[in-house]
């Protein structure tokens, strides 16, 4: 009996636990709620924040302010939401890197993404494209992959930056393609763009957005994308996965997501990710997103942590691969 009656009271307590925290929910938000980013004003997780950022304010019945940290690709804008997470109404917009490969990068990080960030909703991905000026001698993935074959290392593919997610796709496609290429950082896809179009180099994983404006003009030609599944802004584009033996699971995406610092209270967290995803569901706001390349991906806080562990693993295998080819 004495132990149907500690029973009993474990669940009575966790019964008054859960009342309490939904109650908390509904009061919630008190004040406008803050949504940091970590990259400039017009940057793609910006203009993806400000997308997001108007309706959930309409939803929440406060204001939703984004406040632009820019800063170490990403980190400064998750620290600034770290370093206000007593206020409650402290979140965050960020790309895969600050939770995924900031840890092998970023020397000295000041948190961790396990313990310290909570999912909240995945926004949106977009693959990168296999992209080369228009007289290279391959019109798809399996040609260029010959051409690497034949002339190992002569190849010069240019991306934004040493361990950027063009650099390292470009990484894992070598080494799942059994190529080598050679790797130049620039700055920018701007940047990437004039020095294939002066046939400085030869190619680039490039965003489709990017891409497209000189592959419409005859200029540059994108021969596979890294996504798991055609992308609705390049559907004649195959995607890299099963061809020329590269593997059918092959993935290298970018994405956006919604965050929250640890101890965020779990009711708040799932109904911002409910509000996200009703917002995503507007056709709309899929054009609007779509317009700057980029996919809504809506899903639950499980399949936002699901994500950040693969593509942690993921990137860590790239990580480990350049690591290896500078040794």
């Amino acid at each position: 009996m004495i132990g149907n009656f500690k029973h009993i009271g474990i669940a009575t307590v966790a019964a008054t636990l859960l009342a309490q925290g939904a109650a908390h929910a509904q009061d919630w938000p008190s004040e406008p709620v803050h949504v940091f980013v970590g990259f400039p004003a017009g940057s793609s997780p910006d203009t993806i924040a400000r997308l997001v950022a108007e309706p959930l304010s309409q939803a929440l019945g406060q204001p939703v302010v984004v406040e632009n940290k820019p800063g170490a690709g990403g980190v400064i804008g998750v620290q600034q939401m770290l370093s206000q997470a007593d206020t409650g109404h402290s979140f965050g917009v960020t790309i895969n890197g600050p939770l995924t490969t900031s840890q092998r990068l970023v020397p000295d990080l000041s948190y961790e993404t396990a313990s310290d960030i909570a999912p909240v909703a995945l926004i949106a991905t977009s693959p990168l494209a296999l992209t080369v000026p228009a007289d290279f001698p391959a019109d798809d993935a399996a040609a260029f992959i010959e051409e690497a074959k034949a002339n190992p290392g002569d190849i010069a593919y240019g991306s934004v930056g040493q361990g950027s997610g063009a650099h390292l796709t470009a990484e894992l496609f070598a080494d799942a393609a059994g190529i080598e290429l050679f790797h130049i950082p620039f700055q920018s896809y701007a940047e990437v763009t004039t020095s294939m179009l002066a046939g400085e180099i030869d190619a680039g994983f490039m965003a489709p957005s990017a891409a497209l404006p000189f592959v419409e003009a005859g200029q540059l030609k994108m021969l596979g994308l890294t996504s798991a599944k055609p992308f609705p802004q390049a559907p004649d584009v195959p995607v890299l996965a099963g061809q020329a033996g590269i593997p059918d699971d092959f993935r290298a995406e970018l994405w956006n997501a919604f965050i929250a610092p640890a101890g965020t209270d779990p009711a708040i967290i799932e109904r911002l990710n409910t509000e996200i995803n009703t917002i995503l569901a507007d056709e709309a706001l899929q054009q609007k997103l779509l317009a700057t390349g980029w996919n809504v991906a809506p899903g639950t806080t499980a399949d936002l942590a699901a994500r950040i562990e693969a593509d942690t693993a993921l990137w860590g295998k790239a990580i480990d691969l350049v690591e290896a080819k500078d040794q």
